[in-house]
């Protein structure tokens, strides 16, 4: 059951914050560096008593892996820093490297115990287990997100003692026995409590970023997503931004009231999205201004073409039959603008032209071509409003 419950929400993390995550656990040396160091007095002082050279070598060994496991740290961090940005199936593979030096390291720390426990040295024993609590509550605290590799190293760290303990069945060795499975045992009901929550908020964080990014008139996105998802898009090649104004909308809206205004605000906004594809971007501005960004943009005035007659269509509310009209200014990038600040102000500067024509769309690549107007074509596409 909670097995099910960890891939339910590993899928319900999105991959930005599937990314942060193993950000997250790249994000400090300090519990590596300080397990070594423990690890290395321990280790040094239970061979100067006990003379026991296996205990020297579990020592050394690891340092070995504190040393590793802070390259790959640092090899993470450099990575970061350069671009591109880190996809899921790279952060997927760095932590899989992560992971792997949390279970060696927790494979040692527990063989480091189970042998100070078969010297017999009381004080000794001591600190060795007690390292391996200190990196179990690291463990609780680190791998909250990740309950597999929390629960492959609390085993890890616990199982090599606990049979050492079990093999000599006095009442002493047992209680001792016993308490380190409780300690696993509290120890994943911790990470399970964890998790669950950290589940539960994000994807509560999840819907409030979502529901931010919708304008709740139309059920479109709203102008703040302009800033944050343009600019990746922009990235990817060419992009067509069309910048729409209804016309006689307002003359509408006062004929027969705002009821009727927000339903032909909602029946604008489903007639663009059943023109765009999956990967394109529909947002109300506000008012009776929209924008759709097209990102296959190589038929982008075919695009306004559509978008024009789309949005002329008549639209019947409460059974009243109502036209509107549109004006659409089309910037497609690279050749109109690289950014989205030129594309939208190029769009802008096209839609203006075209509601000085009465409708229909305008592209921007047309008002900086200076013979047309010479050569008396048109400026303006598409039906006229």
């Amino acid at each position: 059951m909670f097995f099910d419950r960890m891939e339910s929400g590993r899928a319900s993390i999105s991959d930005a914050v599937y990314v942060e995550v193993i950000t997250g656990l790249h994000g400090t040396t300090m519990p590596t560096i300080l397990a070594a160091a423990c690890q290395a007095m321990v280790g040094a002082i239970t061979t100067y008593e006990t003379g026991d050279m296996a205990t020297a070598a579990l020592a050394v060994a690891g340092v070995v892996v504190a040393i590793v496991r802070l390259f790959e740290i640092v090899a993470f961090r450099r990575r970061l820093a350069c671009p591109p940005q880190l996809a899921p199936a790279e952060a997927a593979r760095w932590e899989r490297r992560y992971i792997a030096g949390t279970v060696v390291t927790a494979l040692v720390l527990g063989v480091f115990a189970a042998r100070s426990i078969v010297l017999g040295d009381a004080l000794c024993s001591v600190m060795a287990i007690g390292i391996g609590f200190g990196f179990g509550a690291g463990v609780v605290a680190r791998l909250a997100l990740r309950p597999v590799a929390a629960l492959l190293d609390l085993v890890a760290i616990a199982s090599p003692a606990a049979i050492v303990i079990f093999m000599q069945p006095d009442l002493r060795h047992i209680g001792l026995g016993l308490l380190i499975l409780m300690y696993v045992v509290a120890s994943f009901e911790m990470v399970r409590l964890s998790f669950n929550a950290s589940i539960s908020q994000m994807t509560l964080k999840r819907q409030f970023e979502q529901l931010s990014r919708i304008d709740p008139m139309t059920g479109v996105s709203n102008r703040s997503v302009l800033a944050t998802d343009l600019p990746p898009m922009l990235a990817t090649g060419m992009v067509a931004v069309h910048t729409l104004d209804l016309d006689r909308f307002k003359e509408a809206n006062d004929r027969f009231g705002h009821p009727v205004g927000d339903a032909l605000l909602k029946q604008v906004a489903g007639r663009l999205k059943v023109l765009t594809a999956a990967d394109d971007l529909v947002v109300r501005m506000g008012g009776d201004e929209f924008v759709l960004v097209q990102r296959m943009a190589a038929d982008a005035e075919a695009m306004a073409q559509r978008i024009v007659q789309s949005i002329s269509a008549p639209y019947e509310v409460d059974g009243q039959v109502i036209e509107l009209g549109v004006s659409v200014g089309v910037a497609v990038a690279p050749d109109d603008g690289r950014t989205a600040e030129a594309l939208l102000s190029r769009s802008d500067k096209a839609l203006y032209r075209a509601k000085q024509e009465r409708g229909g769309y305008v592209l921007a690549r047309d008002l900086r071509t200076p013979d047309i107007r010479a050569s008396g074509k048109p400026l303006v596409g598409g039906l006229a409003a």
